[in-house]
């Protein structure tokens, strides 16, 4: 029993990073209606300027305290995020207004190209380490209880403890404040929207800024994880499934999606893996996410769209 609770921990944790980096794509589907597959770049970009802004403020503004560093470089690169953000909506969206959802999509897959040349140009294509002091020792829980023990990664735990504030936060935005109505009424109609004196262009730099504060807080902690590497842009694939699981305009689908693919992948590689030849975890999310696609395409929790003919 103790082992099973070990892994199930395990699984949620990781969950609920997998549900930080699907929350991006959620704001954006539902501010803008297309999916976002510039949301793996703006993770390693974001995750690239505040390792570099780490290194280079001790060294060029005589830093000498981490703590007081890294506060600034999240501060810096949650700017750089921001400006990344107007400049989408200034040189691409604003053009691409009541066009269709396939050329917004088109439109993400260009500034994922363009996000991952240009971070690389600005700060480097190495292998960057981020350090905010998470700790990484394990813990060792229940020891009275089962035998051994329950053993945490602390760093996990800490990991999960900030994407579900993040996402707990994210979620009263939309819900409780007139903004948040405002992004899920661009969401349903641009021209309604903007009919009733929404501003369309406010609306898509605020949740591309959101979402830029999101991708730099997901790169931030799996930078600290994997380090900061051109590879880590990929961690968004692991989060499509999460996204159809639990539904393209839904924020509590992403987070239970999050949990739900978390767990299923570590049980299955524990429990299945000896039966199947081992690499369960790696494809068991996207089995998941096929069957949902073919039983129910709208996710767990996301809207299903009636179209009248």
């Amino acid at each position: 029993m103790g082992f099973f609770l070990e892994t199930m921990f395990g699984g949620l944790m990781a969950g609920m990073l997998y549900s930080l980096v699907a929350l991006g794509f959620v704001l954006i589907f539902k501010a803008s209606g297309v999916f976002n597959f510039a949301q793996g770049a703006m993770v390693l970009f974001a995750a690239l300027a505040m390792a570099r802004f780490a290194e280079w403020l001790p060294a060029y503004a005589g830093i000498s305290s981490p703590v007081l560093a890294n506060l600034l470089a999240f501060a810096l690169a949650a700017g750089v995020m921001f400006l990344v953000a107007w400049l989408i909506e200034m040189l691409v969206l604003r053009h691409l207004v009541n066009q269709e959802g396939a050329t917004l999509l088109m439109a993400t897959l260009g500034i994922t190209y363009f996000l991952d040349g240009l971070g690389q140009s600005i700060f480097g294509s190495d292998i960057y380490k981020i350090d905010v002091g998470m700790p990484k020792e394990p813990l060792m829980l229940f020891q009275s209880v089962f035998e051994g023990g329950i053993m945490i990664n602390q760093e996990d735990l800490v990991a999960a403890v900030i994407a579900a504030a993040l996402v707990a936060l994210l979620s009263v935005f939309f819900q409780k404040t007139s903004t948040g109505r405002a992004l899920r009424a661009v969401a349903d109609d641009h021209q309604a929207a903007q009919s009733i004196g929404i501003p369309l262009n406010h609306i898509w730099v605020i949740v591309w800024c959101v979402a830029g504060v999101v991708a730099l807080v997901a790169g931030m902690i799996w930078g600290s994880k994997l380090g900061v590497q051109f590879s880590l842009s990929t961690v968004a694939l692991r989060a499509l499934p999460v996204v159809i699981l639990g539904g393209l305009t839904s924020v509590p689908g992403a987070i239970i999606g999050g949990l739900i693919i978390g767990v299923g992948e570590k049980l299955s590689e524990v429990f299945l893996g000896p039966y199947v030849g081992g690499g369960i975890e790696i494809w068991f999310a996207y089995v998941l996410a096929l069957g949902f696609l073919l039983f129910r395409p709208q996710g767990l929790f996301g809207e299903k769209i009636i179209d009248r003919v």
